[in-house]
């Protein structure tokens, strides 16, 4: 079995992490939560992450045959659409994001044939399910909390973790989104932390504070340092530090936007009836913090 190179690239609009790893002898590789941009005042999408991942895919000869997403982002529009069809690549996620369908179903008042199977996507991952990438093993763990559909995605000695984890001093993710828990969220960390203390750790965002930006650290270095989890909290005192931080957050400013697009795997909403599509506000399902 091998471990496989991992390359990250940032997107500073959105704080977002997204990845290339590849099998270094068989050249098999993988684009995990790629972004596709979005301009909220023109209303504007663009390729610009996207086409930085397969330029990269091109200069390592990479052959790309999984476009992942750890779960429905609230903060970017997935890309996952748009590079399947330059490349022909599957897609996959977790199989709850049945469940994300659902709620977001009711919350955008979609039509009631809006598919919530999870078609949208090639395959759908369930806890323990695994898969070759050339000679490196790649496994899945459900990892709720910050959605109820997030997962992660062990390739060898790295972890991609989304957005469970920031970088140890930010701490951990936020579980206030509709259908999270900070009560899962502890229970989905403390699998992580229990991976190998070598294991490399991908995070799914970094918002760089005072320092450059940066995407790993060891098992080890999460547990030692990452400054929501370094004293060892109990679940209790875990759950009332993350709802108290929770409760002070904004929502994220691309939320509501974002999460029609991904719920239909990174394809934006049909065209109207004048050829152009069009995104939906629920106005005051919020409230404003």
């Amino acid at each position: 079995m091998s471990n496989p190179v991992v390359k990250g690239f940032w997107d500073q609009p959105t704080g977002s992490w997204q990845y290339v790893f590849h099998d270094p002898d068989t050249m098999k590789g993988a684009i995990i939560d790629p972004v596709l941009d979005f301009d909220p005042l023109a209303g504007a999408t663009s390729t610009n992450n996207a086409e930085r991942l397969l330029a990269y895919v091109r200069e390592k000869g990479i052959e790309l045959l999984w476009i992942l997403d750890t779960h429905p982002h609230a903060d970017h529009f997935s890309a996952a659409s748009w590079i399947k069809a330059q490349t022909g690549a599957s897609t996959g996620i977790g199989e709850k994001v049945t469940g994300v369908q659902t709620l977001w179903q009711n919350i955008y008042n979609l039509p009631k044939d809006f598919p919530t199977d999870g078609s949208q996507w090639d395959r759908l991952f369930a806890e323990g399910d695994s898969f070759m990438l050339g000679n490196v093993s790649v496994g899945v763990m459900f990892s709720p909390g910050h959605t109820l559909a997030s997962i992660t995605y062990v390739a060898g000695d790295a972890a991609f973790v989304h957005d469970t984890l920031m970088m140890p001093d930010s701490g951990t993710s936020r579980a206030d989104f509709p259908g999270g828990s900070s009560a899962a969220l502890y229970d989905s960390i403390s699998a992580i932390l229990a991976l190998p203390e070598k294991t490399r750790v991908f995070v799914g965002h970094d918002y760089a504070p005072e320092r450059d930006a940066a995407c790993e650290a060891t098992v080890a270095e999460q547990r030692n340092s990452n400054i929501h989890w370094k004293n060892s909290p109990t679940k209790a005192d875990y759950c009332a530090l993350r709802d108290a931080r929770d409760a002070t957050l904004p929502l994220p400013k691309l939320m509501l936007a974002a999460l029609q697009v991904n719920i239909r795997g990174g394809e934006i909403p049909e065209d109207e009836s004048n050829g152009r599509s069009y995104l939906k506000l629920p106005l005051n399902y919020f409230e404003s913090r």
